[in-house]
């Protein structure tokens, strides 16, 4: 590696976020656009937020656009609670080889040394990771990478929504849930756990995580999602296995999505934030055509000009 990462988040937080970094990508400042777009039928209309699964303090709060969109939701829907640690950990054991079996067993012997010479530069604690299967022991390596750029798993988008959403006693409704979500990674064939778990060492090692999440801040930065599914798709053109990955955990989603999204739409009025990870929401496969190809009109919203410092009406 170019330098010498600094210490990562604590491991247990990587683990729980893990859980649900199916699409995580990570956004910046103020932007033109908001990653948020409002999805209308004749009788009723939800918001549509791309999220990240860590976060910096300086985000919060949110856009006001985003902000608002919450006040006026009745609920809020996400792809999983992520605060529900009693949810997290019965389904982490899926994740988990029971002893004397070991990740050491079922990949071979080179890329299990170059996982540990990144885990240990990441200053990650090998007894709490060996265990892991392949998939989640490289999960912690990329969220070890977001943690030295300054992205903490504290400070998740989804987290400081639900958080809100249940101080408020507003209901947070899950699309999937998080035994769902470990279902399907833990659906993982060896081969392809052998193949992401190489390719994810590789990307890591070549610098092209750092890569993507630069090209992904600046997508958000300037509400491109067009831009940001060519930061995906020039990682995948690199990584062995990315497309496939994508495949299984972004596109094959969506469809279930769109169909619980359309009947909320078809219903009568009740608002919904639904915050799903960004990649969720782009392309001719993601949320949005999908919606706008039902006939729902679909409108990207602008972040409003935040009022100048000393600029109070009256005064």
């Amino acid at each position: 590696m170019s330098r010498r990462p600094r210490a990562a988040a604590p491991l247990r937080l990587l683990l729980v976020l893990a859980f649900t970094a199916l699409a995580a990508f990570a956004p910046g400042g103020a932007s033109a656009q908001n990653f948020l777009w409002r999805v209308s039928s004749l009788t009723n209309h939800v918001y549509l937020f791309g999220t990240i699964h860590a976060g910096r303090p300086e985000w919060y709060p949110l856009p006001r656009a985003v902000e608002q969109a919450f006040k006026d939701s009745r609920e809020l829907v996400v792809e999983a609670d992520v605060t529900d640690e009693r949810a997290m950990v019965e389904s982490s054991a899926r994740s988990i080889y029971k002893l004397p079996d070991t990740l050491s067993k079922h990949v071979p012997a080179e890329d299990f040394a170059r996982f540990m010479e990144l885990l240990h530069a990441y200053q990650l604690p090998e007894s709490e990771v060996v265990q892991l299967k392949p998939f989640m022991a490289v999960s912690v390596l990329v969220f070890a990478e977001w943690a030295r750029e300054g992205y903490v798993p504290q400070l998740s988008v989804d987290a400081y929504l639900i958080r809100m959403a249940k101080a408020e006693l507003k209901p947070v409704v899950e699309l999937e849930g998080v035994e769902a979500q470990s279902k399907l990674i833990d659906s993982l064939t060896d081969e392809e756990s052998r193949t992401v778990f190489a390719g994810t060492l590789t990307a890591l090692e070549k610098g092209l995580a750092d890569e993507q999440i630069r090209g992904m801040v600046k997508a958000w930065q300037v509400g491109d999602p067009n831009a940001m599914l060519d930061v995906v798709r020039k990682y995948d053109e690199k990584v062995p296995g990315a497309t496939a990955l994508e495949e299984k955990f972004i596109w094959s989603r969506n469809p279930a999505m769109v169909e619980r999204i359309a009947g909320w739409l078809d219903g009568p009025k009740d608002p919904r934030l639904i915050a799903v990870g960004a990649l969720h929401l782009v392309g001719p496969r993601g949320l949005v055509e999908a919606l706008r190809s039902r006939g729902f009109v679909v409108q990207q919203l602008f972040v409003a000009p935040e009022p100048e410092r000393g600029n109070v009406p009256g005064k």
